[in-house]
């Protein structure tokens, strides 16, 4: 695994493969943050949920976003995230939430520009939470929710007041994004 552009392009970061994480492919996330430049989305205060490796997160920090907020439950992954963030350079701009996502909403403040979620696929209450996140005070009025998820479950057609944009398949992923309007 690696990142795939900005500043620490070509940067090997540690994988999680090996304890449990389906890891998001540099396929995918190539054609995840294309159809995020295509759609002239803000990086620059990101949030990155269910985080595994914080491959999500130090791609938009490669790609020149001011800040990310990377929130993992795993100990052992979040260990892999700061490594990551060192390896990449990019440590000086983020932080690291090891709780679950549900109690993030509790400990994150301000509004994001940008809020990627790589729910492991079986996560039943993904879509409840990412419903509670887009009703809370971190949804701004341009914020933009990427929602990678498996071709076996439908994505929502909304998300509190952001619609779904745009949903593209990739083998067994599919990338839905939603904003306000819906384009």
């Amino acid at each position: 695994m690696r990142v795939i552009a900005g500043t620490a392009r070509g940067r090997r970061l540690k994988g999680g493969s090996e304890r449990g994480l389906r890891p998001t492919s540099d396929l995918v996330r190539g054609a995840m943050f294309d159809m995020l430049q295509a759609m002239d989305a803000d990086f620059e205060r990101t949030l990155d949920l269910y985080a595994g490796t914080g491959a999500l997160g130090i791609e938009a920090l490669s790609r020149d976003a001011g800040w990310c907020d990377f929130v993992e439950k795993d100990a052992r992954f979040c260990r892999v995230i700061r490594d990551n963030l060192a390896l990449a350079g990019v440590d000086e701009k983020a932080a690291v939430f090891c709780i679950p996502v549900e109690r993030a909403l509790t400990k994150l403040t301000g509004q994001y520009s940008l809020i990627l979620a790589d729910p492991p696929y079986a996560e039943e209450k993904a879509g409840a939470v990412l419903q509670r996140i887009a009703g809370s005070s971190l949804i701004g009025p341009d914020t933009i929710i990427l929602f990678e998820h498996s071709k076996r479950k439908a994505p929502p057609e909304a998300l509190g007041l952001l619609s779904l944009s745009t949903s593209r398949r990739h083998g067994d992923t599919v990338i839905s994004i939603y904003r306000r309007g819906g384009s």
